[in-house]
């Protein structure tokens, strides 16, 4: 029976791995993805971007909503749906800039169900560009803001010395800090998302090797034709049709013996051990041995 040997090219391997890699590679990016826009959504709402808590009048601001806090309690001001009413230009601008950077990330997350309709590549290419636009919005929004710390509502908790780009007293607080972290993370998510949609490749169809080919498997000496199996002769032929059989030649000893002085290279026995007592004699007339 034929041993069955397989051959696998080397090309389609490595085509099945880099498939099985960017699989693995797509889902995280879809996790950071969605771990994007949280962060976005979080530094968007939260009034978080700078403050002191330390000062005469303690308060702390974010986008659209400053909080000031007395002996008592604290009170919030700001809507989201009246821009009108910040005590900056700049933290409108900066609002409007974030609050697109949210709207766009969660379109990328919605985009990703296209997956499921539209070729991977495609889906890739517009996610790519809607988190390349989140990340410059999210960008705009965190180098505008430092325009408006000239308020009066900030100067009145930061001190006189605050002023563009200037904080006084106050200081950074958490969710500018995470905003200017989402602005990276956007940006790399945007270079893999189209690194992802160009180097994309398929499975690499099965080598050909002729008719010798069998469900993608190969037999011993159909490609190496140097090695010959017993469905090959030396001769060109096949030995399994002549229907031959392997035939064992004696020699027929030298000149002047009989065919009885003749013995097997295979036998213990000797011209001197012929007469020996310790076995009996064997004759032999057959020269030749069929195996």
């Amino acid at each position: 029976m034929v041993s069955k040997v397989e051959y696998v090219d080397s090309t389609h391997m490595y085509a099945s791995n880099y498939v099985r890699n960017s699989k693995a590679i797509g889902v995280l990016w879809a996790i950071f993805t969605i771990c994007y826009a949280i962060i976005g959504v979080v530094t968007f709402l939260t009034p978080e971007w700078i403050g002191d808590l330390d000062s005469e009048y303690p308060g702390r601001f974010g986008l659209w909503e400053a909080c000031q806090t007395d002996e008592k309690s604290e009170h919030c001001q700001g809507q989201i749906y009246d821009l009108g009413n910040l005590p900056s230009v700049a933290f409108q601008v900066a609002t409007i800039l974030v609050g697109i950077s949210c709207l766009t990330s969660l379109f990328t997350i919605c985009a990703m169900l296209l997956f499921f309709f539209c070729k991977s590549t495609k889906v890739f290419h517009i996610c790519g560009w809607l988190q390349l636009l989140s990340a410059l919005c999210m960008l705009g929004g965190v180098c505008v803001y430092p325009l408006g710390w000239d308020a009066p509502d900030v100067r009145r908790t930061c001190g006189a010395s605050a002023g563009r780009f200037e904080l006084g007293q106050c200081g950074l607080r958490w969710a500018y800090l995470l905003a200017a972290i989402g602005c990276l993370d956007a940006i790399i998510l945007a270079i893999l998302a189209f690194i992802l949609a160009t180097r994309h490749v398929k499975l690499q169809a099965e080598p050909t090797y002729g008719s010798a080919l069998t469900n993608g498997s190969l037999y011993k000496g159909e490609v190496n034709s140097a090695y010959i199996t017993d469905a090959h002769s030396v001769a060109g032929g096949s030995r399994k049709s002549l229907n031959l059989h392997p035939v064992l030649l004696m020699h027929p000893g030298p000149p002047g013996h009989s065919a009885d002085d003749t013995y097997s290279q295979f036998s213990s026995r000797t011209a001197r051990s012929k007469h020996s007592y310790h076995r009996p004699e064997y004759s032999t007339s057959i020269h030749n041995f069929q195996l």
